[in-house]
């Protein structure tokens, strides 16, 4: 066993340069180098009570997975993490672990934490890049599932119940599986190729997937009972997007970060001759202060926007986003207005465009200053206006980045699927179980939007408590 070095600090992720990478779509962060993931590796505790794997919503043996590292069995280690996860790869890219794994790590109390998160992806990338056994398809017990929605939650569940010996079908309502993963995402943030390696696993382990299916218009969920499927299982994410509600909001030029994501991620708008327009160039605003906020904003600047703002009404303390991208917007020359919200997006008529000259173009926004008041028994502070604060700003652009909420459409068409006030599916906490017999659900389907590592972890869950029904029912 490797000794503990107390005498390093964290060790840093080599990045591409801010002028370099702001004009391109290749990925920022370049991951750690064998040199890098040992001399990080060599900082753990190896922690008895082990607190990092308490933060891990899928509990990866973390410190035995950092121990393979330190002596060097790199695939030893991918194998530990890949027990309790299968998209070790995008995990190491894009979980909050600062918030999770890392929060709980013995290190941070007088320094900085382990870097698992890169730690993770270091071993995942090294896995991927070399050749490897073909996947094998596990005996079919007979029994079909249904999978709805192929993001983090779906692909989890699919992985886990196709190794259990279920036929596995995924329905995708999009053309290209992945779910968020694959359109929400920017490609300098997850390199689609990582996604479409992780779906090509699940395909050799013998998993379906049907796109271009929209369950709730293509098929109910009826219609997969009575196709032969015993179970379904429910991820379908928060596609919805919210708005504002304030006036403007219907101008051209204006989008919801879903729509301005997934023309660019997943419609290739960004290409000389898209299929898919997207406003290129101009001044944007993009409203919230979240990652998706911030993903928007990078791809805005990498669009060739000539100024590209983050309007957010709290200040950098309460911005939810990561650190790190955070960091890297600004990096980009992203303008963040802070203690500002918007109350009316501004627009004018262009008679000479026939398009849709009666709702107008985006021309501006007047915005508020806010300050923030006395802390609630949460610690948390509401933001105020303050009076005769008002202003207004030039923009061609606004983005609305303010959350996203489950699509009705599935609850819509099922009967006997209870869900709460704010659209989220209800479900037994320990089994993932619906009201409705036979349907579980996980993720932000049942959530609202969250981390990919907690979407994967409901699938996981739910998988095998699927297993579990479909075994008391024989």
């Amino acid at each position: 066993m490797a000794k503990v070095n107390m005498n390093i600090g964290r060790q840093p992720m080599p990045v591409r340069s801010p002028e370099e990478r702001r004009r391109d779509f290749l990925e920022v962060a370049l991951g750690y180098t064998e040199e890098l993931a040992l001399n990080e590796a060599s900082r753990c505790l190896d922690c008895k009570t082990m607190p990092c794997v308490s933060g891990c919503p899928v509990n990866i043996a973390i410190p035995e997975f950092i121990s393979k590292i330190k002596d060097g069995d790199f695939e030893g280690a991918y194998k530990v993490i890949n027990r309790s996860s299968s998209l070790p790869a995008v995990c190491g890219r894009v979980c909050p672990q600062e918030n999770q794994c890392e929060a709980k790590c013995v290190r941070g109390i007088k320094s900085e934490p382990v870097a698992i998160g890169r730690l993770e992806r270091f071993v995942a990338d090294l896995h991927n890049a070399r050749e490897r056994e073909k996947t094998e398809p596990v005996s079919n017990n007979g029994k079909q599932v249904a999978i709805i929605g192929s993001g983090p939650a779906g692909l989890a569940a699919a992985g886990d119940l196709a190794s259990f010996g279920y036929g596995v079908t995924v329905f995708e309502a999009l053309h290209t599986e992945g779910g968020v993963l694959s359109y929400g995402i920017p490609e300098f943030r997850l390199p689609k190729s990582i996604v479409k390696k992780e779906v090509d696993n699940l395909k050799a382990a013998g998993v379906k997937f049907l796109t271009n299916t929209i369950i709730g218009k293509t098929l109910t969920v009826d219609e997969l009972f009575d196709m032969g499927y015993e179970a379904v299982f429910i991820g379908s994410g928060a596609g919805l997007p919210n708005f504002m509600g304030i006036s403007g909001e219907g101008l051209n030029g204006v989008y919801s970060a879903n729509e301005f994501l997934t023309r660019s991620n997943l419609m290739k708008a960004y290409l000389d001759s898209p299929d898919t327009p997207i406003m290129k160039g101009g001044k944007v605003a993009v409203v919230g202060g979240g990652n998706v906020a911030m993903d928007a904003a990078r791809v805005a600047a990498r669009l060739g926007a000539e100024k590209v703002y983050i309007v957010y009404r709290r200040s950098m303390q309460e911005l939810p986003a990561r650190r790190e991208e955070v960091e890297h917007a600004l990096e980009e020359g992203i303008e963040f207005m802070l203690l500002t919200a918007p109350v009316e997006i501004l627009g004018y008529n262009n008679p000479d465009d026939k398009r849709d000259a009666k709702n107008g173009f985006v021309s501006g926004m007047r915005c508020v200053k806010m300050e923030l008041g006395e802390p609630d028994e949460k610690g948390r502070r509401s933001p105020k206006v303050i009076e005769g604060s008002e202003f207004e700003i030039e923009l061609d652009c606004v983005i609305m980045a303010i959350g996203t909420s489950p699509n009705p459409l599935i609850k819509s068409t099922t009967e006997g699927l209870e869900v709460n006030r704010r659209g989220g599916i209800i479900v037994n906490e320990a089994t993932g179980a619906t009201s409705r017999e036979g349907v579980f659900a996980g993720g932000d389907a049942v959530t609202g939007a969250a981390t990919v590592i907690s979407a994967m972890g409901a699938g996981k869950l739910a998988a095998a408590a699927i297993d579990k029904y479909l075994k008391e029912k024989d």
